[in-house]
């Protein structure tokens, strides 16, 4: 059981994905809008969701999950939490979009799989490759569902970045934000966040981050991400 901010819990079964430092950084880097209407696409457990909820009182979160176990898990944790009023899960394929209403949602989240082709790919758990769900059908289906305007973010790989940004325009989502980070100041960019706004106009923002200092210390912005 993990105990997250506000007084929200998690419960995660055995061999599902656990809380990650991914979810924790995308969560953060997400800006909701007033009563934002969130997607969140391959929700798993409903990590995501219940951050976004212990982060904003007033959003209410769609949770999109293909298998049947992490989305029992979810319904879980939402009774568990008393969310059930602002937070779904619903067992689907994503890749298949048209059982939704197009642009309805104001943001779309991911914690996507990561890696793609190769036996190598593999060694990874299922929840990190992309067997079920490509790059390009992730962002076709945030693409139909987010309304005019609307926002997409993802956490993902930086040697992707160039081809994430060329699926993204396909699907007319513009990125506008991007945040590099890196474990120390002289390690390399391990992971990126990277909102994409739906009809944007081009200009993009990045900044860095790093979650510890050259003494191996957590830096401020790590202290943050985990309410130190």
């Amino acid at each position: 059981m993990e105990t997250l901010s506000n007084g929200y819990t998690l419960n995660i079964p055995e061999g599902a994905f656990p809380l990650s430092t991914d979810s924790i950084l995308l969560s953060d880097f997400v800006k909701l809008p007033a009563q934002a209407r969130v997607l969140d696409l391959g929700s798993g457990c409903g990590t995501l969701g219940i951050l976004l909820c212990a982060k904003d009182v007033n959003c209410h979160i769609t949770g999109v999950e293909l298998d049947v176990t992490a989305h029992e898990a979810a319904q879980e944790n939402i009774n568990a939490n008393q969310l059930s009023e602002r937070m779904q899960s619903i067992c689907a394929d994503l890749r298949n979009p048209e059982q939704f209403s197009s642009g309805h949602f104001d943001v779309c989240i991911s914690n996507p799989p990561y890696f793609t082709g190769g036996p190598a790919s593999h060694r990874a758990p299922t929840a990190r490759r992309d067997d079920h769900c490509t790059t390009e059908e992730l962002f076709a289906a945030a693409g139909k569902m987010l309304k005019f305007g609307g926002d997409f973010y993802l956490v993902h790989k930086p040697e992707r970045l160039a081809e994430i940004c060329t699926i993204a325009a396909r699907h007319k989502l513009e990125p506008k934000r991007l945040r590099l980070i890196r474990y120390r100041p002289e390690s390399g960019i391990s992971l990126i966040l990277l909102a994409c706004r739906k009809g944007g106009k081009p200009g993009l923002i990045w900044e860095e981050r790093c979650l510890f200092d050259s003494q191996q210390q957590p830096t401020e912005y790590y202290r943050t991400l985990y309410h130190l």
